[in-house]
C-alpha cells in the first residue's frame, strides 16, 4: 500500500490535478503492484515561494510545471519494477493531464510493515501475519 505525496505549483485546476492523481494511480496498478482500489494520496499545491527546486539539475531543465511525487511504500520493489513504473508514470502522465517527462521527479521510500496502522489502532499489517 502506497502513501503518494504529490506536491506541484498553485494554480492547477481540478480537472488538471484529477488526471494527474489518476495517471500516478493507473501507473502503481500497471506496473508497481498495487491493487486497483488501492489509493492514498495527498495533492499539495504551494506558491512559487514554498516549492523550490533547480530547474537544470540532472534530469531538466524543468518548467513551472514541474511535480514532484514521493512514494512511501510498504515493501520494496526491484529495479526492474521501479524501472517499468517510471516509464509508465511518465507516459500517462504526457497524456493526461499533459506533463512533460522532464518535470517529473520521483522519490521512493519503503518502510517495515510494523509502522504501518491503517486504523483503529492496530499495527494492522503486523495483526495480519500473526492471525
Amino acid at each position: 500500500m502506497p502513501f503518494s505525496r504529490i506536491t506541484l505549483l498553485k494554480g492547477k485546476t481540478p480537472d488538471y490535478l484529477r488526471a494527474l492523481s489518476e495517471s500516478l494511480h493507473q501507473a502503481l496498478v500497471d506496473c508497481f503492484e498495487v491493487p486497483l482500489t488501492d489509493c492514498f494520496q495527498a495533492i499539495h499545491q504551494l506558491s512559487p515561494e514554498e516549492f523550490l527546486f533547480d530547474r537544470h539539475y540532472l534530469c531538466g531543465p524543468r518548467s513551472d510545471d514541474f511535480v514532484l511525487i514521493a512514494i512511501t511504500a510498504g515493501r520494496p520493489r526491484n529495479s526492474e519494477i521501479k524501472k517499468a513504473f517510471y516509464g509508465r508514470l511518465v507516459e500517462l502522465l504526457a497524456t493526461a493531464p499533459g506533463i512533460r517527462c522532464e518535470d517529473v521527479m520521483v522519490v521512493i521510500t519503503t518502510t517495515a510493515i510494523d509502522e504501518w496502522s491503517f486504523g483503529n489502532g492496530l499495527a494492522t499489517m503486523v495483526n495480519d501475519l500473526e492471525t
